[in-house]
């Protein structure tokens, strides 16, 4: 097919150049015999008959001359350079393509000229035309030109071809393959990059960017999959030895009423965890319910901080907020989100971060502008405590659900807090860092401020 196409092109564009070069030479030829006939028919006013047939006779002997033949009304020779031409065209004034014998014998066969039959007063006719010959030269030459073209195109567009099967479709037939593999259940299967940086590399790049995103999803579904039956399994194990204990031993109306609020406390645990993991989930999916909406993520942290100031102060651990009256930090999203994701961190300030002198016990949350490499005004917000705070190494893991570090299995929790942190900034377009508070650890919340409510403000 694009062989066929780049044919018809190029013979269309070679044979519209040679339309248009033969209508310049038409055009040129009958403008020349016009003005020649204008010439001669000025001659005959002023001098007749004799004095155009000198005329024509002196040019008709000039090398390259016009074509030149003047009649007596019953079509007697007088004068010219034209030994014959068909009868019938001296009776047809006007402008004909014709066939004519030259006049002084140098050719046997017919040749092809454009003539001008002009009738004079008297009966006399008077024809003036010219040689066609270098028009059907230039036709001979356009057509060789169309020919040598059209081979040139078609040996082109065979190596096109070669190349396009040989490389292109050859990286294609790779990648079809490839994803056959991936779709038996190859995971580990990736596309071919050439290294050059074309469109197939591009795409090559970004299928396996999505590959290893779902290889990254698959592994996270197993490991959670992995930890919900690891770690519910003892709190399942717990309530039911509770319920089975509660059987065997109970013997009052009060005994069974504990037993059953033991019950109820443990299964409100799991109730937790679930709703947790499908939070999560959903913001992972970007399936939060609630529409973005602009708000203010200062006036939020200062909310929520206020909130914790009873509970900080009971654990001797007072809440400082560094946050400027007048900040505002304008961002698009769900305040509610923004809000639980600082409570899960001011909660695990509370419950992991206390140091065990009770001196330096106290939670920081601040909150600032800052601009990123790109240019951008993101919102930073942090929560700072002077606890043990996590080691470099287990600060990615510490992110990722039922995770729990050695020193904090004692302690309450199933190690969702930070990986539903991580789910909400992620769905905010930010950034989660976990830093060194020297001691204890800063957890920095970073967010995209919204520039269409920052011009408002």
């Amino acid at each position: 097919m694009y062989l066929l196409v780049f044919v018809l092109f190029a013979g269309f564009i070679i044979g519209y150049v040679a339309w248009n070069t033969r209508q310049v030479i038409d055009n040129q030829i009958r403008d020349t015999i016009a003005a020649e006939i204008r010439g001669l028919e000025e001659q005959y006013r002023v001098g007749g008959i004799r004095r155009l047939v000198s005329i024509i006779d002196r040019r008709a002997r000039e090398p390259g001359a016009s074509l030149y033949l003047v009649t007596t009304f019953a079509g007697e020779y007088l004068t010219g350079n034209v030994d014959s031409v068909p009868l019938d065209i001296l009776d047809r004034p006007g402008v004909h393509e014709t066939f004519y014998s030259p006049g002084d014998g140098t050719e046997a066969h017919a040749r092809e000229a454009m003539a001008h039959v002009f009738v004079l007063p008297g009966g006399f006719r008077m024809l003036v035309g010219r040689d066609v010959g270098e028009r059907e030269r230039l036709d001979q030459v356009i057509r060789e030109a169309l020919l040598l073209s059209l081979g040139l195109v078609t040996v082109l567009a065979c190596l096109g071809g070669w190349f396009i099967t040989r490389r292109v479709l050859k990286r294609v037939d790779a990648m079809t393959e490839t994803t056959r593999t991936i779709m038996a259940g190859d995971l580990g299967g990736r596309l071919a990059v050439a290294g050059n940086g074309d469109e197939l590399d591009r795409l090559a790049l970004n299928l396996n960017a999505m590959l290893d995103r779902i290889g990254e999803l698959m592994t996270g579904m197993k490991e959670v999959s992995d930890n919900i039956a690891h770690d519910l399994k003892t709190p399942l194990t717990r309530l039911r030895n509770r319920a089975e204990e509660a059987l065997r031993t109970a013997t009052t109306p009060e005994e069974y009423a504990r037993a059953l609020d033991t019950t109820i406390e443990e299964s409100d645990n799991l109730i937790r965890v679930f709703n947790a993991l499908l939070t999560i989930a959903r913001l992972e999916a970007g399936d939060a319910a609630p529409a973005a909406a602009p708000f203010d993520a200062a006036e939020t942290a200062r909310s929520v901080a206020e909130l914790y100031e009873a509970a900080a102060d009971e654990a001797h651990a007072p809440v400082t907020i560094d946050i400027a009256p007048d900040l505002a930090l304008p961002v698009n999203g769900n305040r509610e989100l923004v809000g639980q994701a600082l409570a899960n961190l001011i909660d695990n300030a509370l419950k992991y971060g206390l140091p065990e002198d009770a001196d330096d016990a106290h939670i920081a949350i601040t909150a600032r502008r800052e601009h990123d490499g790109g240019g951008r005004e993101m919102a930073v917000i942090s929560v700072a405590d002077h606890g043990p705070g996590i080691p470099e190494s287990d600060r990615a893991r510490a992110l990722e659900r039922f995770a729990r570090l050695e020193s904090s299995r004692t302690k309450p929790g199933f190690g969702l807090g930070l990986s539903l942190v991580a789910a909400v900034v992620r769905m905010h377009g930010g950034t989660l860092s976990l830093e060194d508070n020297a001691p204890g650890l800063r957890v920095v919340m970073t967010l995209p401020l919204s520039p269409e409510q920052e011009a408002t403000a």
